[in-house]
């Protein structure tokens, strides 16, 4: 027999659709969320935006900012707050039940969309107040004309039949998004099974004892490594078997590529092929054209022209990186040619040799609550922000999550909170949200962000020990938190900023982990408690661009990939032949492979975000090198005047101005390439 449902709560009683109460500028209520409250939640907030936009297109007042612009601003607030929640939940706790409901409600919430977007008389009232824009202040100059232009990049000036058709593309694109996420968290939640010890040799305790949880979870004995990064990279750099070594890389490069239910190749070949068309409707060459009308590079070809510049120099430097390890292989007299597999493990002889350094050394030294308290500190040091933390005060999704009260100068700021640990149903990777922007149009609202780890969490008692690697990414995503909460904006439709632009701040603030008043403070020994020998520190500086081949050869393969797919005027691709076509055209190095082959790259296809912009990171961090540069000309990487200025020109202003003159304000010039190629250790331009 069926089981009976329990009834969906009416609007008038679902906590999903509330206003978020409580302090701090309300709160979200976590506690309350639960899958069968959505479907009234999206029904009720639907509704409210409808009428919301309908006041705004029927208005019989001549159009104007005021009663065009301002209630715009203002519209769908409830649906803000029910997409926060379940945005949230599908990436962090996406249990089948939510993946049902993500199946049903995407294409009903993007044709909702379409439905404001493709209105002719609210369309009319925001060109009517774009044509005499001129008589308005700079902000609200900027305000309309973004607003226009998207409009209109989103078939706002389409006929009937063109919009139709549109919103079908739109709708289906959504389903698909939906599709791949399902199937790619299916092959993410698979783990290989080890019963014998002895395959571990030389994996670290504390990796070992992750693994052993890790099977307890899943009801069996033995060692489980779990098929996402957090788990796989340290088997691939530590273990001393390699056929362990093999199988657990191929069962990890191979997600979303194995046939059956899980495998995403007809997914993304029917997500590009609606990509291409969509564009050609909306008048564009390709989904490339499309996607980057709005961002600093505006065009594929100019951020093609900076991949291919740092290109060759990575590419050569694998194949150093790759003689040094083979000559390390042969000595010992292994019989092998340097494979994907080995990788990891070989560099870490390589590192150990040439600078008698290796990343069981370090773990020791980045204990999680440390390097957490770091990150803090820093961002104090260089921008004022006050951290207190009030774990167990409010409402959190995850009881391991810990949550910080942050003001500034005295004022209040928000709230930041944290979710690091790897669990069944959370999305691979670290990503940062922002469940409430800050904004000072009336009523204002202060910010809360959080950030998303996939740090593999030990049995009970054990220390949350995490690779350098990871606590780079630490600093990395509370980048974009720093970014959320130092924002000063007055109309919430300036405050996104250009993809090219967002991984900016995070990948700026990464510097700051490896500063000694950070290392000396924090970096302490999560036994002895002793700070992190100078000696080693020395290793650490000495070896900052060893494996840049690895690392640059491995994102820009990705990026170049994804770039030339939405370069595809008709969009017909075999993404299995197509990536491996394009890595054989541009010589990808065989002992390496895409940090994100296209069966996986969750980037791409589980939304338009990145699509024809993983290229976004090496752009960011173009700038991100020179920012840093320019502390250092100043003497310090804590110089304050440098850092105020950063903070007020650049971190606080959204997209109030250009970012590109944003940037030359700061710098009193455009970014400089040299400081990246200087950075990863490559031979500089002329």
């Amino acid at each position: 027999m069926a089981t009976a449902q329990p009834p969906a709560a009416t609007p008038a009683a679902n906590p999903l659709t509330a206003e978020w109460t409580g302090p701090y500028g309300g709160v979200p209520p976590w506690d309350k969320v639960r899958p069968e409250l959505f479907p009234a939640a999206f029904e009720a907030a639907l509704a409210e935006r409808r009428a919301d936009y309908r006041r705004i297109a029927d208005n019989p007042a001549a159009p104007t900012f005021d009663n065009v612009f301002v209630p715009m601003q203002l519209a769908g607030r409830m649906l803000g707050r029910v997409n926060t929640l379940f945005g949230v939940m599908t990436g962090n706790m996406n249990s089948p039940a939510y993946q049902a409901l993500d199946r049903e409600w995407s294409p009903k919430l993007s044709a909702a969309q379409d439905e404001i977007t493709f209105d002719p008389k609210l369309f009319a009232r925001i060109e009517a107040v774009y044509r005499k824009r001129a008589s308005l202040n700079p902000q609200q100059q900027r305000l309309v004309t973004r607003t226009y232009d998207s409009f209109v990049r989103q078939g706002a000036k389409l006929n009937a039949t063109q919009k139709a058709q549109l919103s079908q593309y739109n709708q289906a694109l959504a389903t698909a998004f939906t599709e791949f996420s399902r199937k790619l968290l299916a092959d993410e939640g698979t783990a290989i099974l080890v019963a014998d010890q002895a395959q571990l040799a030389g994996i670290p305790d504390s990796v070992k004892a992750v693994a052993k949880a890790a099977a307890a979870e899943r009801k069996q004995t033995g060692w489980a490594i779990v098929n996402t990064r957090s788990a796989v990279d340290p088997v691939l750099t530590f273990a001393t078997d390699r056929a362990l070594r093999e199988k657990v890389w191929r069962a990890f490069v191979n997600r979303g590529d194995n046939g059956g239910d899980t495998d995403t190749n007809a997914t993304i070949a029917k997500i590009v092929k609606l990509r291409a068309d969509r564009a050609h409707l909306l008048g564009f060459k390709t989904h490339a054209d499309w996607r980057m009308q709005d961002t600093m590079a505006k065009t594929p070809a100019a951020a093609m022209d900076l991949m291919m510049r740092v290109w060759p120099a990575a590419k050569g430097r694998v194949a150093e990186e790759v003689r040094d390890m083979q000559a390390i292989a042969d000595r010992e007299g292994q019989k092998i040619t340097i494979e994907p597999w080995d990788y990891r493990f070989y560099q870490e002889k390589v590192r150990k040799a040439r600078y008698d350094l290796d990343q069981a050394q370090l773990k020791p030294y980045f204990e999680l609550n440390n390097i957490i308290q770091g990150s803090l500190y820093a961002a104090n040091r260089l921008y004022g922000l006050e951290f207190k933390e009030i774990t167990g005060t409010v409402p959190v999704f995850e009881p391991n999550m810990r949550v910080w009260h942050v003001t500034r100068a005295g004022k209040e700021v928000g709230l930041f909170y944290r979710d690091d640990f790897a669990r069944t149903g959370k999305r691979s990777g670290a990503w940062a949200n922002v469940y409430r922007g800050q904004r000072g149009l009336p009523p204002a609202q202060t910010v809360l962000s959080s950030n998303n780890n996939n740090f593999a969490k030990p049995a009970a008692g054990e220390p949350v020990l995490i690779s350098l690697d990871d606590a780079q990414t630490l600093f990395h995503e509370f980048g974009h938190a720093i970014h959320a909460m130092l924002q000063n904006v007055y109309y919430p439709g300036l405050a996104g900023t250009p993809r090219d632009f967002v991984e900016y701040p995070s990948q700026v603030n990464e510097h700051w982990l490896l500063t000694r008043d950070v290392l000396d403070k924090y970096a302490r020994h999560y036994q002895t408690k002793a700070p992190m020998p100078q000696a080693l520190l020395d290793k650490i500086e000495a070896s900052k661009t060893f494996n840049q081949g690895f690392a640059t050869t491995e994102y820009l393969s990705s990026a170049i990939v994804d770039m030339k797919l939405h370069t595809i005027p008709d969009g017909v691709v075999d993404p299995d032949a197509f990536e491996k076509a394009t890595l054989a055209e541009i010589g990808m190095p065989k002992q390496l492979v895409m940090r994100h082959r296209l069966p996986q790259f969750n980037h791409l296809f589980s939304s338009d975000s990145y699509s024809a912009g993983y290229y976004s990171y090496l752009w960011s961090e173009t700038m991100d090198a020179d920012t840093f540069a320019a502390f250092e000309e100043a003497g310090s990487p804590w110089d304050k005047a440098t850092a105020d200025r950063f903070a007020k020109v650049l971190l606080s202003t959204g997209n109030e101005t250009d970012r590109a003159e944003a940037y030359r304000t700061f710098r009193g010039r455009d970014p400089d390439v040299n400081a990246l190629l200087k950075k990863r250790g490559f031979a500089t331009e002329k």
